[in-house]
């Protein structure tokens, strides 16, 4: 998997964008049954992280995943199947690093910057989508200008959907 052109991002957001609501429905349903494990963490598991009253972003949240699904299948093609072993180990990895990303952890100093070493070297070894990302924070923020919201709120989104970007590229990169 490579990094996404300028041109190739904008095409790929330009389809995610222009689905209507059938069709977008269909890929839900498609995505549910051939990736239930990632789903079930991309639609239930991730938006509980937000508190009640961050319900606006767990729907901004939700709307970029779909986002993420669509550009990521128009770019790269249909995702690879993964089982629920390959889920787990992943998603016991990003727990680790989104509990030091997260405003408010528990955790001490120096093992928030070793897990958030760890998480960037991971990061570098994978392919990466600097564009997607960009745009994605663009996105949030642009939402956070239009209502009434706190800066961990907007933080959690970004870290949230970055995570997402990652397992995505990690999916995909296994495929090649």
């Amino acid at each position: 998997m490579q990094q996404l052109t300028d041109r190739e991002l904008y095409l790929a957001i330009e389809y995610a964008r222009s689905i209507d609501e059938n069709t977008g429905r269909s890929i839900i349903e498609t995505f549910q049954k051939d990736q239930p494990a990632l789903a079930h963490s991309l639609f239930t598991i991730f938006p509980s992280m937000f508190t009640e009253k961050d319900q606006a972003f767990a729907h901004l949240f939700l709307d970029l995943c779909f986002d993420v699904i669509c550009i990521y299948q128009h770019a790269f093609g249909d995702m690879p199947v993964q089982d629920n072993a390959w889920l787990q180990k992943q998603s016991s990895l990003v727990n680790t690093e989104l509990q030091a990303l997260m405003p408010d952890n528990k955790i001490n100093t120096k093992k928030i910057k070793q897990l958030q070493q760890d998480f960037t070297k991971q990061t570098d070894n994978k392919v990466s989508q600097p564009g997607l990302v960009k745009f994605m924070n663009d996105s949030i923020n642009q939402y956070a200008s239009e209502i009434a919201s706190d800066a961990s709120s907007v933080k959690l989104t970004q870290n949230m959907i970055f995570t997402v970007i990652r397992l995505f590229g990690t999916v995909y990169s296994q495929a090649d």
